[in-house]
Formats: C-alpha cells, sequence, structure tokens
C-alpha cells in the first residue's frame, strides 16, 4: 500500500519530496485495526509546488484528492506534513 500512496501522489502532485511512513504495526492492537485490518496507518511528507499559494487546509484536500478511494478503502489514519516547493 506504501507503493501505492507513493504512486498516486508522485502522479498527481509532482512532489519534489516525498516520504511515506507505514506505521500501521504500531497500531496492530487497536480495536479499529482488529476490525479492519486492511485500513493501514501512514504518514506523509510532501513537498510540491503545486502547494505554491494555497492554506495548510487547501495542500491537505489535494493529497486526499489524490488518494481518491484509498482514504474511505484502505486508509484509516493519515498524518500529514505538507510544504511548498520553493
Amino acid at each position: 500500500m506504501r507503493e501505492e500512496i507513493e504512486k498516486r501522489l508522485r502522479d498527481k502532485l509532482t512532489p519534489t519530496e516525498l516520504e511515506v511512513i507505514d506505521d500501521s504495526a504500531s497500531h496492530a492492537g487497536h480495536r479499529e485495526a482488529k476490525a479492519h485490518p486492511e485500513h493501514g496507518h501512514y504518514q506523509v511528507r510532501i513537498v510540491s509546488p503545486l502547494f505554491a499559494g494555497k492554506s495548510v487546509v487547501e495542500q491537505h484536500r489535494m493529497v486526499y484528492a489524490a488518494l481518491g478511494e484509498l482514504m474511505q478503502s484502505k486508509i484509516h489514519a493519515l498524518a500529514l506534513v505538507t510544504k511548498a516547493a520553493k
């Protein structure tokens, strides 16, 4: 799944920097993780020129849009750090 997240973000947001960390293992014992083991926890740090002039909320919405249906089907939690490329 980490690779799919990276691919979608690279394709849609042309980042100059991108780091995706699968943090699912640290949540394995949680009730929600047991109920939906296919839903992962991820951390993303992304720098993109497409974020220029956008608020943090707008940047996050762009990430959610790039990930599409994964946000409802495969991603349970997503921690984001977004920045505009200089």
